[in-house]
């Protein structure tokens, strides 16, 4: 939905649950907040300069989860899925109470923290919400993955992945965030090849990871006992991690982004490109909403039992 005004919460939301990487438990707090802050985290458990801005200039690593870092060493990490929820649920300001360094993973997808949010209501703020249209194609390549944007009348992704894995192998979708029902999208889990666990481990990453929080894939199969939410659920997730990497704009953008095998560190990458580039977008406010069928982008959530 693209609305007129920024919206913010009519009352705080909490979430706990263990931090995929980190294996701690943790918990959020997200409060309302005044017009024109955005997305804020704060670190309860740090005494002073503890507040980090969701912004693509902050993000300090993006390997295997977006790390965001203040200018005192303040990190939060695993932020993208909150975030894509966030977004799609139309939130523009709200401050983060963190009481560790990295979100709960929850499920491995968004569907935990929107089926939360759809319980409370949203208020409209006095400011009017701001959007980056683009006006002209921007592309960034990388070796084999590639990302480029071109002008659109909404936010759309066409997302591409290419594994050698049967059960991954190529998958496509394009999702458009205005009008398309985006279930599949948010109830989608993060994923890895069973072959990359102890890889990923040796790094001090997945410490708090398990099969109620990701989709392990071994070489022909699926290992968790309920198999996959959707036919499309890999590519989906990319989607869903997409849509949260670029709330770190800072504005919502209108125009198709079709990214072919990227992640992460590609669509950072491509933030900070894309921003440099300002002949090739203009920021405009709406002079009327467009709205879409609430059942059609926001229907209920499934409730689907993990391993």
């Amino acid at each position: 939905m693209n609305d007129l005004y920024q919206k913010t919460l009519n009352k705080k939301i909490s979430f706990e649950g263990i931090g995929l990487h980190s294996g701690k438990d943790s918990k959020i707090t997200i409060l309302p907040s005044k017009a024109n802050e955005g997305i804020v985290f704060k670190r309860t458990d740090v005494k002073k300069n503890n507040l980090v801005k969701a912004c693509f200039k902050n993000v300090l690593s993006a390997q295997l989860c977006t790390t965001l870092e203040n200018n005192h060493g303040v990190k939060v990490s695993t932020v993208e899925h909150l975030l894509a929820a966030l977004y799609i649920f139309g939130v523009d300001n709200a401050l983060i109470e963190i009481n560790s360094d990295e979100v709960p993973i929850m499920d491995g997808s968004a569907k935990d923290f929107l089926s939360s949010l759809k319980s409370i209501e949203l208020i409209e703020q006095s400011q009017k919400r701001k959007y980056i249209k683009i006006l002209k194609k921007e592309e960034l390549i990388d070796g084999p993955r590639k990302i480029y944007i071109e002008p659109s009348d909404s936010f759309k992704v066409d997302f591409k992945l290419n594994y050698e894995n049967k059960i991954i192998g190529d998958q496509r979708n394009l999702v458009n965030f205005q009008k398309d029902n985006l279930e599949e999208v948010t109830e989608s889990r993060t994923f890895c090849l069973f072959e990359d666990v102890e890889k990923i481990k040796k790094f001090g990453l997945a410490r708090g990871g398990s099969l109620d929080n990701a989709i392990v894939v071994d070489e022909n199969k699926v290992l968790n006992k309920e198999g996959l939410r959707n036919e499309k659920e890999f590519v989906n997730h990319k989607i869903l991690d997409l849509a949260g990497d670029f709330l770190l704009f800072g504005f919502r953008v209108i125009g198709k982004v079709t990214c072919y095998h990227g992640g992460h560190a590609l669509t950072n990458m491509f933030l900070r490109k894309l921003f440099d580039a300002k002949s090739n977008y203009e920021t405009i406010e709406l002079e009327k909403k467009i709205t879409v069928s609430q059942t059609k982008a926001f229907s209920p959530i499934k409730e689907v039992v993990n391993a």
